[in-house]
C-alpha cells in the first residue's frame, strides 16, 4: 500500500508525550537524550512531568512535539523495519514540516530541535502577547471565510492561516479583527467561531520578523535532500531541493498551511494510507475529513509498533 508519513504540530501535545516510548526503546531515549544535549535543557524532563503551562510555551511546544515524531521514527525503523525512503512522500503540518524533513534525513536532528527554538522564540517575540489573536470558522469553506474577513468592521490585519479540512479554515491576525472576523462568521456558513488557545498570530503577516529571524538561523544550516519527496506547507506541491526547501522554510512562517491541498495533492498523485507520526491523532482526523477513502495509522505509543509492522 502506497504511503506517506505524516508529522502534527502545536495543539497536539500533552504531559508525558513520549514518556512510554523512551521507557520502552533505546531507540526513542537516544533522540530524547540528543534534543536534551543540542537545547542545553532537560526537555524530556518537562515532557514527561510537565507542568503543562511550561510544555506549551511555544518555544518548548516546538522541539517537544518534533522529538517525541522523531523518537517514535526511529522505533519505526529499529522495531519495525520502517524505511522512509520507501513512502511516496513525508509533509508536515506547521512546525511538523520540520519533523518530516528531520524523518527524512534532510536536517539533522540536533539541527531540527535548535531551528524550533529559535522558531518558538522569534515566533512569540514578533507580537507582544495579547495583541494577537488566532480562531477556528467550524463549518465554513474558503470562499465563506474570506468573505467574513472582507465584511468584517474596523482595520488590522486577520488572514487565513490554516486551511486544514474541508469546513475547517483558521484565520489569524490582530486580536480585534479577528474577534470582529468571528462575531460575523455565522453570516457566512460557520457554524462555530472560537478563538484558540495560542500565544501568538502565527502564519500571517504579523510574523515577519520571525520569518527574518529563521531565514538567518536557516542560512547557518546545513539542508540536503530528503529521503524521499516533501509535500511543502505553502505550495501543497512537491520539493527535494535544499535551497528551495530552506526558501520554503522561512515562508512558512507567514504563510498559509495549506493542508487540504496537500492532502489532495499526495491522493491524487496515488497515496493510499497515511502514517501520523508522533503525539495526538489530529491530522488522521483532517486527513479522513478531506478524503474518506484513504487510510490512517497512528503511531506514537508502543503499541502502535505492533500495529505497523502488520499492514
Amino acid at each position: 500500500m502506497t504511503r506517506a508519513f505524516v508529522f502534527p504540530g502545536q495543539g497536539s501535545q500533552a504531559v508525558g508525550m513520549g514518556a512510554a516510548l523512551a521507557d520502552a526503546f533505546p531507540a526513542a531515549r537516544e533522540v530524547f537524550e540528543e534534543v536534551d544535549e543540542a537545547l542545553g535543557q532537560k526537555l524530556s524532563k518537562l515532557m514527561r512531568e510537565g507542568p503543562m503551562e511550561e510544555l506549551t510555551l511555544t518555544a518548548n511546544t516546538q522541539p517537544a512535539l518534533m522529538a517525541h515524531s522523531i523518537a517514535a521514527m526511529r522505533v519505526l525503523e529499529a522495531e519495525a523495519g520502517a524505511d522512509i525512503s520507501n513512502a511516496m512522500f513525508v509533509a508536515g503540518h506547521s512546525l511538523g514540516e520540520y519533523s518530516a524533513l528531520c524523518a527524512a534525513r534532510a536536517i539533522s536532528l540536533s539541527d531540527t530541535a535548535k531551528l524550533l527554538r529559535i522558531r518558538g522564540e522569534a515566533m512569540q517575540a514578533a507580537v507582544p502577547v495579547g495583541e494577537g489573536a488566532m480562531a477556528a470558522l467550524i463549518g465554513v469553506d474558503m470562499e465563506g471565510a474570506k468573505k467574513a474577513i472582507d465584511a468584517a468592521p474596523g482595520a488590522g490585519v486577520c488572514e487565513i492561516a490554516n486551511d486544514n479540512a474541508p469546513g475547517q479554515v483558521v484565520i489569524s491576525g490582530e486580536k480585534a479583527r479577528v474577534e470582529a472576523v468571528c462575531a460575523g462568521a455565522k453570516e457566512f456558513g460557520a457554524k462555530i467561531a472560537k478563538l484558540l488557545p495560542v500565544s501568538a498570530p502565527f502564519h500571517s503577516s504579523l510574523m515577519a520578523p520571525a520569518a527574518e529571524r529563521m531565514k538567518e538561523a536557516l542560512a547557518e544550516v546545513k539542508i540536503v535532500a530528503p529521503a524521499t519527496t516533501l509535500v511543502a506547507n505553502v505550495t501543497a506541491k512537491d520539493v527535494a531541493n535544499p535551497a528551495s526547501i530552506r526558501d520554503l522554510l522561512v515562508k512558512q512562517v507567514t504563510g498559509r498551511v495549506r493542508w487540504t491541498e496537500s492532502v489532495n495533492h499526495m491522493t491524487k498523485q496515488g497515496c493510499e494510507l497515511f502514517i501520523e507520526v508522533g503525539a495526538g491523532k489530529v491530522l488522521s482526523g483532517l486527513i479522513k475529513r478531506i478524503n474518506r477513502d484513504v487510510e490512517t495509522l497512528n503511531v506514537g505509543e508502543p503499541g502502535d509498533i505492533e500495529a505497523f509492522a502488520k499492514i
